[in-house]
């Protein structure tokens, strides 16, 4: 059997969870289950071993040596990011799907999961759907043209898939942002590289360009620009003339230029930390959803794809408004960002929305724009979703609906628990990893709350992400039993 840093010659018979295929090693009478990163059907590749564990190893493509027939031609630069995206957006649907009720059976130990699903929602658009993007500086150059690596570079792009130092010039349209940006960035590249100053070492943490970060109103058009470095040159190095460089290039899209001073040895933008000036322009742009505006800051979350996102929005609304809601009774709308699905449920229902996030740039924006789209009837507060439901008892019992949106990471299991006894009649819970979503589908369960269906949607073409939407209602059974703290 392989061996860790072994390479085996594989074929790629199924998918996996997490963006990864399914290959089997034989061996006489024994096989080995491979899961290999970014796999598909019906592909052979060469597969470099990284983790082996008694049962199961997992591997990383080193060389196609057959495509899928599954697989299409396409006229963007391959990136890291986009995995998938020679793969038909249905056969994408297919996997998405597959992979979701398996772990939504094996984690959440949900039976017939298919049973409960409701709807796969598409994406409006299949590319150019992403609304910010950061590109990374680097002076360790993958060369895509040669196959080898160059040091002492200065490359603007995407890290090479499986480091987290070398990164691969973008040279071309990848077909998840914006067209004229990415069909551009060779030029801010060349331009930035005539200062003279150094792309950034990430073994050696030293270097001044760091990243270029872009964020895209669908709505307005416009790009808002933050170009990361360190404090190096900062007194020599004329950002002004950047941005002059950038208003010429992109013109009236141009929202606004900021510059963020960053120090920190982690490879990060670190926009929430870092001293921020801004340049030129605004510091915002503004996104319109379902006929309301939202104006955005640089470091706010908002959803990635935001015309995908009205369609998330309203499949929210629609499970809130399925039954009745007492005139007395609140919404809650947890991790709630800049807002956006508070303010759109605030415009359907007259009952009192709350909302609640720990980024303090992003209440204010929701605030903002709570003001702007002249909604009365919603209120945003700045604090740890743990603690406010911690301090805030008296929200007990008086919740209809309670919204949760957590990170990628999932909600830490006390404080599910904590928004659990807050004893809503729903729980609506939307989620960008089902595997963490079908961890809390037991905790739900466990606490008394049953789930009705699910729908998922199809945020992020050409990944191996996708968004779920579990509508839980609190059943009439008092549960078994409660976990404790």
């Amino acid at each position: 059997m392989p061996k860790r840093g072994d390479i085996v010659d594989l074929t790629i018979e199924n998918y996996a969870f997490g963006g990864k295929g399914i290959a089997k090693f034989k061996e006489g009478e024994n096989f080995l289950i491979i899961f290999v990163q970014n796999g598909i059907p019906g592909q052979k590749v060469n597969a470099k071993i990284t983790k082996k564990k008694k049962s199961f190893a997992e591997a990383i493509i080193v060389e196609t040596i057959t495509p899928s027939p599954l697989q299409i031609q396409h006229d963007y630069q391959p990136i890291s990011g986009a995995p998938y995206i020679d793969l038909p957006i249905e056969e994408q649907k297919n996997m998405k799907k597959q992979v979701c009720l398996e772990v939504f059976e094996k984690i959440g130990k949900l039976e017939n999961p298919s049973l409960y699903f409701d709807e796969w929602i598409a994406s409006p658009t299949t590319h150019h759907y992403r609304n910010k993007m950061e590109y990374s500086f680097s002076c360790i150059e993958y060369d895509l043209s040669k196959k080898i690596v160059v040091d002492d570079a200065f490359a603007l792009g995407f890290k090479r898939k499986g480091t987290w130092w070398m990164v691969e010039n973008l040279n071309k349209d990848s077909g998840l942002f914006d067209k004229e940006l990415e069909n551009k960035l060779y030029k801010i590249k060349n331009f930035l590289f005539e200062s003279k100053f150094k792309a950034w070492h990430p073994p050696q943490k030293i270097g001044f360009f760091r990243h270029l970060v872009v964020r895209k109103s669908y709505y307005t058009n416009q790009l808002l620009f933050n170009l990361v470095t360190s404090s190096e040159n900062k007194q020599v190095f004329d950002v002004a003339v950047f941005g002059e460089f950038l208003k010429k290039q992109f013109k009236d899209r141009l929202a606004g230029l900021i510059h963020t001073i960053n120090d920190d040895v982690a490879d990060r933008e670190k926009l929430d930390k870092g001293a921020s000036k801004l340049v030129l322009g605004s510091p915002t742009i503004i996104e319109k959803i379902n006929d309301l505006e939202f104006e955005i800051s640089m470091q706010s979350f908002f959803q990635t794809n935001p015309k995908c996102a009205e369609k998330l929005y309203q499949k929210v609304i629609d499970y809130i408004l399925e039954s009745s809601i007492p005139e007395d009774k609140f919404i809650m709308d947890l991790f709630c960002g800049t807002g956006t699905i508070a303010q759109l449920i605030a415009k359907a229902i007259n009952n009192k929305i709350l909302g609640v996030d720990i980024v303090p740039s992003a209440i204010e924006n929701a605030k903002n724009n709570a003001n702007k789209n002249q909604l009365s009837n919603i209120k945003f507060l700045c604090d740890d979703v743990g603690k406010f439901l911690l301090n805030n008892p008296n929200y007990n019992n008086k919740i209809h609906t309670i919204v949760l949106d957590p990170p990628r990471a999932g909600i830490t299991p006390k404080s599910l628990r904590k928004v659990i006894r807050l004893n809503a009649d729903k729980i609506i819970y939307v989620s960008c990893n089902p595997a963490t979503q079908a961890r809390d589908l037991l905790t739900l369960h466990e606490m008394g709350y049953v789930l009705e269906k699910f729908s998922l949607i199809d945020q992020f073409p050409h990944t191996a992400h996708v968004e779920s939407i579990m509508l839980f209602k609190k059943s009439a059974v008092k549960p078994i039993h409660d976990r404790t703290e």
